[in-house]
């Protein structure tokens, strides 16, 4: 079973590294990271950098394609959207986190389906022909996307199960002891304190571009 994730300039790295953590724990899984060329990518912080072990043109045909979100998807991007079109076609599950799911519905691949993203780029998910749906993981046929960075954890695990079984995907989550306990309410706009929703509302370059 092979998985290529996408890489590209200021992704979010949890974004990449939180799926990864899962599903390279399934059984006869292969994940590849795949960028438009290979190397260390850089991710939003400018800090940490993934490498990429192929290009666009020569990772192999996935069973499982996966998004990432980032500070700025490349959404005009001719060879990244190409490719997620061209990747599309052959996958089994075509997935993104966060506002990756931007760079889907800017592919075309999320045209009048319920889709989510981070809280903070519903309505840019709308713009681009999706259905914003607020849920944590949203599939719809063979496309699942997961909201904000964390819920990375929650599509990958939704993924394995499907992919595995669910026994498989309790015996991942258990083995990477996820029972997240956050010492505060504050990870969603409804729970949050409302001065944090507006510090982010007023400052969301802080979080991602546009």
């Amino acid at each position: 079973m092979q998985i290529n994730i996408l890489l590209y300039d200021r992704m979010t790295a949890l974004d990449a590294v939180g799926p990864y953590e899962v599903l390279s724990r399934v059984p006869g899984a292969s994940v590849l990271f795949v960028a438009d060329t290979p190397g260390p990518v850089r991710a939003d912080t400018g800090k940490l950098a993934l490498v990429a072990d192929a290009s666009l043109t020569d990772a192999p045909p996935a069973d499982v394609v996966l998004v990432p979100g980032g500070y700025a998807p490349p959404l005009t991007s001719a060879p990244v959207l190409d490719w997620l079109r061209a990747a599309d076609a052959r996958s089994t599950w075509t997935t993104s986190v966060c506002n990756g799911s931007l760079l889907l519905a800017a592919a075309g691949l999320l045209t009048g389906r319920p889709a989510t993203t981070h809280w903070l780029a519903m309505d840019r998910l709308a713009a681009l022909g999706a259905v914003p749906t607020p849920s944590r993981v949203v599939v719809d046929g063979k496309y699942a996307t997961a909201a904000g960075v964390s819920a990375g954890l929650d599509l990958a695990l939704t993924l394995a199960a499907r992919l595995a079984g669910p026994e498989l995907a309790q015996i991942v989550q258990l083995a990477l002891e996820y029972a997240p306990e956050p010492p505060f309410a504050a990870g969603s706009p409804d729970t949050a304190p409302a001065s944090a929703v507006s510090f982010l509302r007023d400052n969301r370059s802080l979080v991602m571009a546009g």
